[in-house]
């Protein structure tokens, strides 16, 4: 057997691993990918750096990561690593008995993450990313974002391309090529100490790492993107052994989803519209591991529209523009039953959800890069969901923030002429986000005093690939 037969066996019995041990839940940067493909970095990536795509970089990944043009040892190399480290202010400190173990209140070092990554070409028709990540923040590790691809094909349909495929994943959008949905949308790194908003429609956290999904798709003439399956939590027994919890809840059935887009690419311009729809029976989540349907059901249902652009010119000045937007029809018969019965509430079940994100970007050369940001979230208030709490509660029971994150990217390493190509990647960035609503409120948004502006957060970060 060849050196090269037992590498992508080697990577194929861990793919498969990562898949059977189900995980926890913005594609990376890997430098393997560079080096299977025989192109730098700044060729699937905005600003030679991930999760942002160029359309070369979707059409790698919508192609089941099985192109290559590499060269040597190191085209069929799967391993690839990746570190962030960083700093976190927030405007006022975090309430003393609501501080993550082992770290202040306030002006925290931390090392985000160290993740391993295997990922790229298994054969002709066959490919996979998967990554392993360790955080100082947890202090535990976990088998993170999995995008399986076991067949894809390209058929011709009246002179023009077909494409055809399969993924397993873990969770939704890790497959999607867009960057405008949720597992790969801005702000591609944020830090994890810092208190962020509790209201997220189930497209963007409801099921991350928690579940599998399983979901066939189509590319027409690279415009015409289709894609529809299916996704199911996994069992509390394999949950408690990752060190991963239930979002919203345990599937009962197959949470449906489906997406479609359709992408322009001309005069080195591309852009896209699209929607996305995900719903979903739960039993609701009452602790860590366990789930509980005795009062009902939960039922969400999400609708998306998005949209995207780039300029990408000769890489000189390279401009990006994406939204999207979900509305969440949520009907909580479970979790108001489960209230009522222990609270003597009269709490109703049908509530709603809506957010907006936006972001625009500016990058220089693949080097210098500025990027402003905004995510909008609101509806009615669901006392169901969000309660008066230190911190990380509602006053109002209301979902409604407002925030505003500015980012400025310095990448010396990981362009097509920079020392040790691709090996040696590093983007240097720091951010600032900006609350004028957090939690339903401006000022005493928990019922305990804090204001939004208290949760303004400075981040500072290093993020080396290699």
């Amino acid at each position: 057997m060849s050196f090269r037969s037992v590498w992508r066996a080697c990577a194929l019995v861990a793919l498969i691993a990562a898949f059977l041990a189900v995980p926890r839940g913005a594609a990376w940067a890997v430098p393997s990918f560079a080096t299977q493909t025989g192109q730098p970095c700044s060729a699937c990536h905005i600003g030679a750096y991930g999760p942002q795509l160029t359309p070369f970089g979707m059409a790698f990944k919508i192609g089941g990561y099985t192109q290559t043009g590499g060269d040597g040892w190191q085209s069929y190399n799967p391993l690839s690593a990746m570190i962030i480290g960083s700093f976190t202010n927030t405007n006022s400190a975090v309430p003393a008995d609501q501080v993550t173990p082992h770290y202040n209140t306030n002006n925290n070092f931390a090392l985000d993450q160290i993740s391993l990554f295997l990922a790229g070409r298994l054969g002709d028709n066959t490919g996979g990313f998967s990554q392993f990540t360790y955080s100082n923040v947890s202090n535990a590790v976990n088998v993170d974002n999995i995008d399986l691809r076991p067949y894809t094909r390209v058929f011709d349909a009246g002179g023009k391309d077909l494409r055809i495929g399969f993924t397993i994943n873990n969770a939704p959008t890790v497959q999607d090529p867009y960057n405008t949905t949720f597992a790969w949308g801005y702000p591609y790194v944020a830090s994890r100490l810092a208190p962020t908003p509790s209201a997220s429609p189930i497209l963007a956290s409801g099921f991350v790492g928690n579940s599998i999904g399983y979901t066939a798709y189509a590319w027409y003439d690279r415009s015409l993107y289709l894609e529809a399956g299916g996704y199911t939590t996994v069992s509390p027994w394999a949950l408690a052994r990752i060190g991963n919890e239930y979002g919203v809840g345990s599937t009962q059935g197959v949470a449906p989803y489906v997406r479609a887009a359709y992408q322009w690419d001309w005069n080195s311009q591309s852009a896209h519209i699209g929607a996305l729809y995900m719903s979903a029976n739960v039993d609701p989540t009452v602790d860590t591991y366990i789930t509980d349907g005795s009062n009902g059901r939960d039922s969400y249902q999400d609708y998306g529209i998005d949209a995207g652009y780039m300029w990408l010119g000769d890489g000189t000045h390279i401009v990006t523009t994406q939204g999207i937007f979900v509305h969440e029809n949520q009907n909580l018969q479970g979790s108001a039953g489960a209230a009522n019965a222990a609270n003597g509430t009269s709490y109703g079940s049908n509530y709603g959800l809506n957010q907006l994100r936006f972001n625009t970007s500016y990058w220089y050369q693949n080097t210098y890069g500025a990027t402003f940001g905004w995510q909008k979230s609101w509806g009615a208030a669901n006392p169901v969901l969000y309660q008066p709490a230190e911190l990380n509660g509602s006053a109002n029971s209301k979902p409604n923030s407002n925030e505003f994150i500015l980012e400025a990217d310095w990448v010396p390493f990981g362009k097509a002429d920079s020392f040790a190509s691709p090996w040696v990647n590093l983007k240097l960035g720091v951010q600032y986000t900006i609350y004028t609503q957090f939690n339903g409120g401006t000022t005493n948004y928990d019922g305990y005093g804090r204001s939004a502006s208290a949760n303004n957060t400075l981040f500072v970060f290093a993020w080396m690939a290699f």
